[in-house]
């Protein structure tokens, strides 16, 4: 199955994680799966997927692609962005959000 970055090096990945709050897994899950439909329409986007843990549950993990370090930021800045994440507090464990850029090499 090819993925974005098989003839696109040049798009900048990230991969997202974070764990959530005790009792509050079901109530994450919507919360980011409401983030999938504004994300799909902005610009710079080519894919967003959301993705749950096997081994534990409560993990979140979001592969994503954009066109540019630009697209990029004006999603984490965009309104529905901003929203989730004054609700990070009450939905994530003490470990909070990890958001790392990364650039395919191989």
């Amino acid at each position: 199955m090819p993925t974005p970055t098989d003839d696109r090096r040049d798009l900048l990945t990230v991969i997202a994680y974070m764990r959530a709050a005790p009792g509050k897994r079901d109530e994450l899950r919507a919360a980011l799966e409401a983030l999938v439909e504004p994300t799909s329409r902005e610009k710079g986007y080519v894919n967003y997927d959301l993705h749950q843990g096997i081994e534990d549950p409560d993990r979140f993990f979001f592969y994503e692609n954009w066109e540019s370090d630009t697209d990029l930021d004006a999603h984490l800045d965009a309104p529905h962005l901003r929203d989730f994440a004054a609700r990070i507090p009450e939905l994530l464990d003490d470990s909070g959000l990890s958001v790392n850029r990364v650039r395919r090499i191989a």
